[in-house]
């Protein structure tokens, strides 16, 4: 004969199907889809995210161009009085910008730069160009002569971006 079955059925559960198991896995399930998410989401933040350039409006920065230097030769010599003595002042002068048509128009106009400058050097004393102050407001002059000289040709001052003394020699 066969033996009855004393199978224990839950209330609302139907006959045939599986025991319900406990909604502990869904949960974990969930919480480590929520961590791994938001942990996702946090190093995405702090690892630098950057906007794209492109999407930004405003001005756009141009690319700087690499140094031009024009060094005005020869050197020039011009003679000063000091001290009721006979002094010689030796200085190369080199010119720098970034701009090509710049550096074309200081090389154009090296005759008319040539004699501005001399004349500024050649009205200097011994005792302002011997000392570091009197240096920097002749290397001043000289630029703003330079850039005279570029403006008046054309082009833009400020384009010419520094000049340098690369010989300075008193005698």
């Amino acid at each position: 004969m066969a033996q009855p079955v004393n199978d224990v059925v839950e209330e609302g559960a139907e006959e045939g199907a599986p025991a319900k198991k406990g909604g502990k896995g869904l949960i974990i399930a969930v919480v480590l889809l929520l961590v791994l998410g938001g942990g996702g989401f946090a190093a995405f933040k702090l690892m630098g995210h950057k906007d794209d350039p492109k999407s930004k409006e405003g001005p756009k920065k141009e690319a700087v161009l690499p140094a031009r230097y024009v060094t005005l030769d020869p050197p020039f010599v011009v003679n000063f009085e000091a001290e009721s003595a006979v002094r010689f002042l030796q200085i190369t002068v080199s010119v720098m910008t970034r701009d090509p048509e710049v550096e074309k128009l200081i090389k154009d106009n090296d005759p008319r730069i040539r004699n501005d400058l001399l004349f500024i050097l050649g009205n200097q004393n011994y005792q302002s160009v011997s000392k570091q102050e009197g240096k920097n407001d002749l290397q001043n002059r000289c630029l703003e002569a330079v850039r005279t000289v570029v403006k008046d040709s054309g082009g833009e001052a400020a384009k010419v971006e520094a000049l340098y003394f690369t010989s300075f020699v008193m005698q």
